[in-house]
């Protein structure tokens, strides 16, 4: 019987390789809990512009980061909006988080009213890279500017898979159907608008 992406085990030296390319500054096409994406650390100004030139895109559409379940949003974000915790716990599918206030992150990521996505991965290899990075993890989708959003790892561009500094192996063959997340916008006082139910 053919496993599952979540029975499915990453290599260690993957997940080492990855971690490594970004601590010295690289851009990574990692598979995340929904599309294939690439990402840097996302505190880190001249990686964010490499992948805004990669993708061809205007620096004035920002991009966001991933955490994992055990990194203080606090320190990203500050205060925290109570109902975001609750969004987060009761979330079926993957929720992003537009925040206001952001900070300690590259400001090219930041959007109007120093706003930032932010989504915290359920899925195993993106949510290990966060805890081992310590450090949130730009993940925007794997494709110039303007394309289609590739569904699957077989899907991504050669000007892709050629722009970034390593590619991590896990993953490659899965076909799962993935969704794209949530995305709710909260106020500084825990006002919710849905940006995309």
């Amino acid at each position: 019987m053919k496993k599952t992406k979540d029975e499915e085990l990453y290599a260690p030296e993957d997940l080492a390789q990855a971690v490594e390319t970004l601590r010295r500054g690289g851009i990574i096409l990692y598979p995340t809990d929904t599309v294939w994406g690439i990402g840097c650390d996302a505190t880190n100004e001249e990686a964010v512009r490499r992948i805004y030139e990669l993708k061809q895109r205007a620096d004035s559409k920002s991009m966001l980061v991933l955490i994992d379940e055990t990194y203080p949003l606090e320190s990203i974000v500050g205060p925290v909006p109570d109902v975001a915790y609750d969004l987060m716990e009761l979330a079926v599918r993957p929720i992003t988080i537009i925040y206001q206030g952001a900070k300690g992150v590259a400001p090219s990521l930041l959007g109007e009213g120093q706003s930032l996505g932010i989504r915290q991965s359920r899925e195993k290899f993106s949510s290990a890279l966060c805890r081992r990075l310590r450090r949130p993890i730009v993940s925007t989708s794997a494709n110039i500017s303007g394309d289609p959003t590739p569904l699957f790892f077989d899907g991504i561009s050669p000007a892709i898979l050629e722009g970034v500094d390593y590619v991590v192996r896990y993953r490659q063959t899965d076909k799962t159907p993935s969704k794209p997340s949530q995305i709710i916008m909260l106020g500084p006082s825990g006002e919710v608008k849905v940006i995309r139910p």
